[in-house]
């Protein structure tokens, strides 16, 4: 862990700590906003799982509000035409999800963002651990781990863990969730922050 702390450190001290700045003030500055928002938020994510945060990002600045009102066929085809590969169920997923459009409102009630996570996980189709986290995140709800397959490689490389899970149970997910606590506490970062820092060192970039 002592190798990673260092790089994470000096990171800190360059001018990707603007970058990690800005991105977290974009997350809180959409918290504040309406459900809808938050609604083309959890969609996005749901895009992303099994695809790239950055397709997730093209499609939802492309459909704008489609996420709520396309018909399920017509969203069906505007995905596939924007090159996710899994458009049918995505498409699906999205839609079934509209039950929950005011997501803000059901999420704002939780009195700690690890029952909003459970809650995510359990209701919304499409959804897990690390996707409910990084739906969290982004809008601007701090303390949980995004387990992507970035992160955990780089953490595998640091030896925080032996083995990355393809797809870790909850029990495996809060486990590596603790080591990644203990990580942002020795470089004074929140797990959001912490989770864009190790992001930029596997990507080169700060993404949502």
């Amino acid at each position: 862990m002592d190798a990673l702390v260092r790089s994470v450190e000096r990171l800190k001290s360059s001018e990707v700590s603007e970058l990690v700045s800005e991105k977290t003030r974009e997350f809180k500055e959409l918290g504040k906003r309406e459900n809808e928002n938050w609604f083309s938020e959890l969609c996005f994510c749901i895009l992303t799982a099994n695809s790239t945060a950055k397709l997730g990002l093209k499609i939802q600045r492309e459909l704008g509000n489609g996420f709520l009102i396309l018909p399920k066929e017509e969203l069906r085809s505007r995905l596939k035409e924007l090159g996710h590969r899994f458009y049918n169920r995505r498409a699906e997923f999205i839609v079934s999800t509209r039950k929950f459009s005011e997501i803000k409102d059901i999420i704002t009630k939780f009195p700690a963002a690890q029952r909003a996570r459970e809650w995510l996980v359990e209701n919304v189709d499409g959804i897990g651990y690390k996707e409910a986290s990084h739906f969290l995140r982004n809008v601007g709800i701090d303390g949980l781990a995004i387990l992507d397959r970035h992160i955990l490689t780089i953490i595998r490389e640091h030896g925080l863990v032996k083995k990355v899970p393809r797809t870790p149970t909850r029990r495996r997910y809060l486990e590596i969730e603790k080591k990644l606590k203990v990580l942002a506490k020795k470089v004074n970062l929140s797990l959001a922050e912490l989770d864009l820092y190790l992001w930029y060192m596997k990507t080169g970039r700060v993404m949502k």
